[in-house]
């Protein structure tokens, strides 16, 4: 068939190509279906009625909706994978006679299995599916279903129902994939006190489509305690269960509806198919990363199935499964043949059972053997692709080897990899680079402002502590003013952190405590002091880490954190959890994304503390794995902590766990449309009540003099009328 196989790949694309036109054209009518139950309705549509009905406050209508768009999703993906084993067996017949022909009746052999296999698909989800629900659905609605967000709605749904049992479900389910939502942290915690509600019930829903996360957490808790036999049967069950998903995952991508692309290739209809099988076969490769990512993080577990493989042999060993690990350890090899590590290993367990006769008796994992060939074909398919078609693909394993990689795409090939492996081989050393632009050790202008901890002293880049940046009575003065705006403040006043449920929060900004002094329920002083602090800061930092352009304030922000009594023992949480505070930090591969929701506008942090009468409550410094404190800070009045915003700076603050906590946080940015405009509205604010106050004294002077003429009149006046009278 050496002649035949030339132009398969094509007819393979045609495959592709039949299989995935808009479904519209191909999906049988609902009414020549032999099913009595009814076909399954587009979940978008399912999904954005459920949302109309939670905006429209209807509650029942809307729990019903998006319970049925997450179910009919589920079906969905049900229905395919049932039709795809279904119709594995179409067209078998002519497949099996391409061995032995040639010319055009291979041809002919080849189109007849394609549109075989492609009716017999077509037809089954026909059976089950609407035609809308055959169509792909909108990058949108796959974000909100990948993100969780349906069950978001829900639980605030369950919540109004009354069905608190069901939202604890819901919360516990995004929340999972969502692990940096305050919010939903907090309501599990209420959901947690409330009556009826266990701890049963707070089930991750997805977890079907979890399993090897499951398992993987379970084999590394066992490694941790040295309990080897369950580890190596619970890696066993993981590696099993990360190839069921991924080939669940590569089954989806080659039955769902796919668009023909519209701006491959120059018309032809055999170039649109190879672009289109192209981005299939790319669907079923980045199947490894999908896989590879736990739920909320935005990053894959690096060589995630390899892993599971050099953990696998290594528990087997301890174990006593020397044949296990073998096995194992030679099916490792089929990723990386050359690995020292490994063929060290293989060694050992060769004179472990006796000599290598043994070992050569072993034969690989043959379910991986079969993964491994599949997808090195499609590799050489795609880079083929690359080549010629001008098609965009990033290999998404580390294990692929370079004579799958056309010669012309070898060197940026090596390149990209090279670079990637330097990446893992030296997970630290981003820590040491911080692209701020800022500089440490730059002069201190104020008077009486000391330098208490440097970059040395603090064990990091771009951190300083100042001491004497405030006096003790300026500090009572803001502490003053915290316990004045308490109740008035920003609306925190008795409501628990949003970072934990055993502190309480208050917060009051410049523009705040600026309106509450206007209305007089604030000291006008103390709340232009706030404003006055911030600026201070500025000058400060500005000067100490050579700003290379001017700094704007870009948030101000009075907290306090006050310890709710009796709900202290055996606390083990953080007053505020590790993180940066312009990127995303992603602790287990010590990335950090510059992106939204981070406030990635900010280059500079600062914290100046007002108090330290309280236990707790210590800054701390961590490396990127949000675990290795670097360096610690005790609070005490005037005391500030300046650092760069980015990842060289992870920092979180231990729990207080008596007292109340007060300081005022601060952050900096370059970018001018980026400054604090409350800060202008707060000047724009005391330049009016001070134009106000000089109008009223204009007007009181005014007044004032033509009172005085008045009364000089009415004398005059009063002289005359007497001095009439005394003519008389």
């Amino acid at each position: 068939m050496a002649q035949s196989s030339t132009c398969f790949s094509v007819y393979v694309a045609l495959y592709f190509v039949v299989i995935t036109l808009p479904a519209f054209i191909f999906a049988t009518p609902a009414h020549s279906t032999s099913n009595a139950q009814p076909l399954l309705q587009p979940y978008d549509f399912l999904f954005y009625s459920g949302v109309r009905a939670y905006f429209n406050e209807d509650w029942g209508k809307a729990a019903e909706l998006l319970e049925k768009s997450i179910l009919a999703k589920e079906s969905l993906f049900r229905v395919r994978r049932k039709c795809h084993d279904a119709c594995g067996s179409a067209g078998k017949e002519a497949l099996d006679r391409l061995d032995s022909e040639r010319g055009n009746l291979w041809d002919l052999l080849a189109l007849d299995w394609l549109q075989k296999k492609a009716e017999c698909l077509r037809f089954c989800i026909g059976r089950w599916v609407t035609p809308t629900g055959q169509l792909p659905v909108s990058v949108d609605i796959e974000y909100e279903f990948s993100s969780r967000n349906p069950y978001n709605f829900l639980q605030v749904t369950y919540y109004k129902l009354e069905k608190f049992q069901k939202a604890a479900s819901a919360a516990h389910t995004f929340f999972i994939a969502n692990p940096s939502h305050l919010e939903m942290r907090n309501n599990i915690e209420k959901y947690r006190r409330m009556e009826g509600v266990t701890q049963e019930d707070f089930q991750d829903r997805e977890i079907g489509n979890e399993k090897h996360w499951v398992l993987y957490d379970a084999a590394v808790h066992h490694e941790a305690s040295s309990d080897w036999a369950p580890a190596a049967e619970t890696w066993k069950a993981c590696v099993n269960e990360t190839l069921h998903q991924t080939e669940e995952c590569r089954v989806q991508c080659e039955v769902a509806s796919q668009a023909l692309p519209e701006d491959r290739g120059a018309g032809s209809v055999f170039e649109k198919a190879a672009a289109l099988s192209l981005s299939l076969l790319a669907c079923r490769q980045y199947c490894v990363t999908q896989v590879a990512m736990r739920p909320g993080r935005i990053s894959a577990h690096e060589d995630f199935l390899p892993s599971q493989l050099e953990h696998l042999h290594i528990a087997q060993f301890k174990a006593g499964d020397i044949s296990g690990a073998v096995q194992t350890l030679r099916t490792l090899l089929l990723f990386y043949p050359s690995d020292k590590n490994s063929l060290d290993n293989l060694q050992l367990y060769s004179e472990t059972l006796g000599g290598a006769a043994e070992t050569e008796a072993t034969t690989p994992n043959q379910d991986i053997v079969s993964y491994i060939s599949q997808s090195l074909q499609e590799k050489k398919l795609l880079y083929f692709g690359m080549e010629n078609f001008d098609f965009n693909f990033v290999d998404p394993d580390l294990w692929t080897p370079e004579d799958v990689v056309p010669e012309s795409l070898r060197d940026r090939w090596r390149a990209e990899k090279e670079k990637l492996n330097e990446k893992l081989k030296e997970g630290d050393w981003q820590e040491e680079v911080d692209d701020s632009g800022f500089y440490a050790g730059g002069p201190v202008p104020q008077v009486g402002v000391t330098i208490a901890m440097d970059n040395e002293l603090l064990n990091g880049t771009n951190r300083v502590v100042l001491d004497g940046v405030m006096t003790e009575e300026e500090c009572g003065r803001i502490l003053h003013l915290a316990n004045a705006a308490g109740s008035a403040g920003d609306g925190y006043k008795g409501r628990r952190s949003p970072h934990t449920p055993h502190e309480t929060f208050e917060g009051l900004t410049v523009l705040r405590a600026a309106k509450l002094a206007q209305d007089g329920l604030l000291n006008q002083t103390d709340a232009r002091l706030l404003y006055e602090l911030g600026e201070r800061v500025r000058t400060l930092l500005e000067s100490y880490f050579r700003s290379p352009s001017g700094l704007f304030m870009s948030f101000t922000h009075l907290v306090c954190r006050s310890a709710t009594a009796g709900d202290q023992e055996g606390r083990l949480d953080l007053s505020h959890p590790v993180h940066v505070d312009n990127c995303l930090l992603e602790p287990d591969t010590r990335q950090c994304w510059r992106e939204q929701p981070a406030f990635i506008h900010r280059d500079l942090s600062a914290v100046l503390y007002l108090n330290d009468n309280f236990d707790g409550g210590d800054l701390f410094f961590t490396s990127r794995d949000a675990k290795t404190v670097t360096a610690r800070v005790s609070p005490s009045c005037g005391r500030l902590v300046g650092f760069s915003s980015g990842p060289v700076n992870p920092h979180g603050v231990t729990a207080v766990t008596s007292g109340r906590r007060c300081a005022l946080a601060l952050w900096f940015t370059k970018e001018r449309p980026y400054r604090d405009m409350e800060r202008e509205e707060a000047e724009a604010l005391w330049d009016m009540d001070k134009q106000v106050k000089s109008d009223e004294e204009e007007e009181a002077k005014s007044a004032g003099n033509a009172r005085s003429q008045a009364r000089q009149q009415k004398r005059e006046s009063r002289g005359r009328v007497t001095g009439a009278r005394d003519e008389l």
